[in-house]
C-alpha cells in the first residue's frame, strides 16, 4: 500500500471519555472554508468521546501565526487540560509559508513542554486546496478529529500517570 491509499481510520469506541477534561481550541480564520471542516470535526471528536460542546472555548485569529499567542492565553485564563491548534497554510508563490509553519510548530511544541499540557498541532501545511480538501474531511480524513482524539489522549495518559503510586501494604 502507498502512502497516496492511506486513509486514517480512528476507532473511538476504544478511546478514551473526556468526560470531565477542559479542552479548548484555538482556530486561525485564514483559510476558513478549510478551518471552519477542522474546527466543526475537532468539536464534534470531542462531544462524540463525552466532552459538552458549552465546555469548550473557542478562540478564533486571524491566522495561523497567532496560534501561540492564542493557546498561551486559553492556558492561562482558561482552565485547560489541552489546547488544540487549528489552521491551514497553503503554499504560495514564495517561502512565506515555510517561515510561518516553522514558526508556529516551534512555538506550540516550547509551550507546550513550558506548560506541560498537550497542544496539538491541527495545522495543515500544504502545498494546494485540494490537498487541504483531502485533509479536512477528503480521503486523508479530518486532520481536526486528529488533533481531538490526540489531544483526550494526551489528557488521560497524563492522568493515568499522575495517579498515586498504589501502597504495597506497609
Amino acid at each position: 500500500m502507498s502512502s497516496a491509499d492511506f486513509t486514517p481510520e480512528h476507532n473511538l469506541d476504544n478511546a478514551p471519555s473526556a468526560k470531565g477534561m477542559q479542552i479548548h481550541i484555538a482556530v486561525s480564520e485564514w483559510n476558513d472554508g478549510i478551518t471552519s471542516k477542522l474546527l466543526d470535526a475537532a468539536i464534534s471528536t470531542l462531544a462524540t468521546l463525552g466532552l459538552d460542546k458549552e465546555e469548550i472555548t473557542i478562540m478564533k485569529v486571524p491566522g495561523t501565526f497567532e496560534l501561540p499567542v492564542a493557546a498561551k492565553t486559553l492556558l492561562k485564563h482558561k482552565a485547560a487540560d489541552a489546547i488544540i491548534c487549528l489552521g491551514c497554510v497553503i503554499k504560495g508563490e514564495t517561502e512565506h509559508d515555510l517561515f510561518i509553519n516553522q514558526s508556529v510548530a516551534t512555538a506550540l511544541n516550547q509551550l507546550a513542554i513550558a506548560s506541560s499540557k498537550p497542544i496539538t498541532f491541527g495545522v495543515l501545511t500544504v502545498n494546494s486546496m485540494e490537498q487541504a480538501q483531502q485533509r479536512a474531511g477528503g480521503k486523508y480524513g479530518n486532520k481536526g478529529a486528529e488533533a481531538a482524539l490526540t489531544a483526550v489522549k494526551m489528557v488521560s495518559t497524563i492522568k493515568d500517570l499522575c495517579q498515586p503510586a498504589k501502597s504495597i501494604g506497609f
